[in-house]
């Protein structure tokens, strides 16, 4: 684990009855070389100022330039003064502030302002919109102003600079400062130091997600082995992708969804991302891929792409039973498989409600659909998902909320049917160099493909039967592999 440094700009900011920590001059951890060399602190820039070219502003870009973990970054230093970053589309977090401020702002008339330190405040009512704000925006010290129009705004967030500190600011702002710090602190000689920082986004309360508890575990144990620090983290998380080295999403995707924002956030941040957003942009919407492959050639059942006013023409060129999709289902929902013209016409009528788009698909029975994992343009796995009983699809959805799924069987990648493994790779790597699942299917006649996964589910005892640990050993060598590069080692 990192150490922590404490920058100030005048000795008068930090005060002696404040902890006996490792406190530095801005300018000379500037100037220092002893500094500069260091690949392992994690930087607490508290100067004076932030302002653009600014010596707090030249501490942060200096430690960013150096390898330095610092807090602010640059970009939350720039973003602060950018309206748009007020306007995250976070509805947990709107939340939270409506009713914060329902309760701990009653007297505020039409504007309030909140003094954030590392999370803390001083009105208890709103702590945990506190943690929330210090989450998003990762600034050490911030005030939060809001504005009531109908609803409560969040208006700005603007620095808070330790010298101005009264003292009854003070004791929030040691309280914060040392429930910050004290993890990292806590057992300095059990330390350990980490090459990379790889943040794992996931969702505990996600019904289908796509790596288990112990596929995560497993994740973070191979981490430990290749110097890598993997941190689980959450959607609360988003302000502190900064800190980290790469993102590893383990949470279903979507475009208009926040696993998207943090793939585009850390991407522009510089972090190395699987999944890529453009990864996330082809692969979660059906219709954009179906047209990918087959401008490609890629072998797939008959498809068409359906607009409201071209549903009859569907049962002329494909057979019944029709498969009918939306563009962006997962998990086998929004899939419905048709058997005549009514139920053609009204199950689109249906799907139509929620896309302009949709599928129509051949459909094709196989007892088993293969699940080709790639990871870099080359094989990681091969499983075969099975039907449920009685049922044409891998996951069966009860029509009161209840599923059901089918069986499964993992084979090393060499035994897999070169043919498979051949037209997946071909898909695939049409989208990137990252890691997907491709799902192929295999009768008499034809190999098919019938979608690309930019997400695909990593789970123990299923796609890690045949690697056991060495599934995750090869992803993570994999994101070292790439930081590696980035860095020119």
């Amino acid at each position: 684990m990192a150490d922590h440094l404490i920058l100030i700009e005048k000795p008068s900011d930090w005060k002696p009855s404040y902890p006996d920590l490792k406190v530095v001059m801005a300018r000379e951890y500037l100037a220092s070389g002893e500094y500069a060399d260091r690949r392992d602190l994690r930087v607490l820039n508290l100067c004076r100022s932030y302002r653009y070219l600014s010596v707090g502003y030249y501490c942060s870009l200096l430690a960013e330039a150096r390898g330095h973990k610092v807090l602010p970054s640059v970009r939350t230093i720039n973003d602060l003064s950018r309206k748009s970053i007020y306007s995250l589309d976070f509805e947990e977090l709107d939340a939270l502030i409506q009713r914060s401020l329902k309760s701990g702002a009653k007297e505020a008339g039409n504007t309030f302002e909140l003094d954030v330190f590392f999370g803390q405040c001083r009105v208890p009512e709103m702590e945990d919109l506190a943690r929330q704000l210090f989450e998003v925006f990762r600034m050490p010290l911030l005030e939060a102003e809001f504005r009531r129009q109908g609803k409560w705004l969040l208006a700005a967030v603007r620095p808070v600079h330790v010298n101005g500190l009264e003292s009854d600011e003070e004791e929030v702002f040691l309280r914060g400062l040392a429930q910050h710090l004290s993890r990292r602190w806590r057992e300095p000689r059990a330390r350990r130091k980490y090459k990379y920082d790889l943040a794992v986004l996931y969702n505990p309360e996600e019904e289908f997600p796509p790596s288990d508890t112990r596929a995560l575990k497993s994740l973070v144990r191979a981490g430990e082995d290749a110097g890598v620090d993997v941190d689980l983290i959450e959607k609360k998380d988003y302000g502190r992708l900064a800190e980290f080295d790469a993102l590893f999403i383990r949470e279903t995707t979507g475009i208009n969804h926040h696993t998207y924002q943090f793939a585009k956030k850390a991407e522009n941040e510089g972090l190395i991302v699987i999944d890529s957003p453009d990864s996330i942009l082809k692969c979660t919407n059906k219709v954009y891929l179906a047209e990918l492959l087959r401008t490609h050639r890629i072998p797939t059942p008959k498809t068409m792409i359906v607009r409201k006013d071209s549903v009859d023409s569907v049962e002329d060129q494909i057979p019944y039973p029709v498969v009918l999709k939306i563009p962006d289902g997962s998990f086998s929902r929004g899939v419905v498989k048709v058997e005549n013209r009514d139920e053609l016409e009204t199950t689109a009528e249906n799907l139509f409600r929620s896309s302009d788009l949709i599928l129509a698909q051949e459909f094709v029975y196989t007892p088993f659909d293969w699940r080709i994992g790639i990871l870099n343009q080359q094989p990681l796995f091969a499983c075969q998902y099975f039907m449920t009983e009685k049922h044409w699809q891998v996951i069966q959805h009860g029509s009161k909320g209840g599923w059901k799924e089918g069986d499964w069987k993992t084979v090393a990648v060499e035994d897999a049917p070169p043919s498979v493994i051949k037209v997946a790779l071909k898909a695939a790597n049409l989208i990137g160099d990252g890691l997907y699942g491709v799902d192929v299917k295999q009768d008499a006649r034809r190999v098919m493909v019938i979608e690309v996964n930019e997400n695909p589910n990593l789970e123990a005892t299923v796609e890690d039967a045949v690697l056991k640990d060495g599934l995750y050993e090869a992803i993570i060598e994999d994101f070292v592999w790439r930081l590696d590069q980035l860095h020119g080692r």
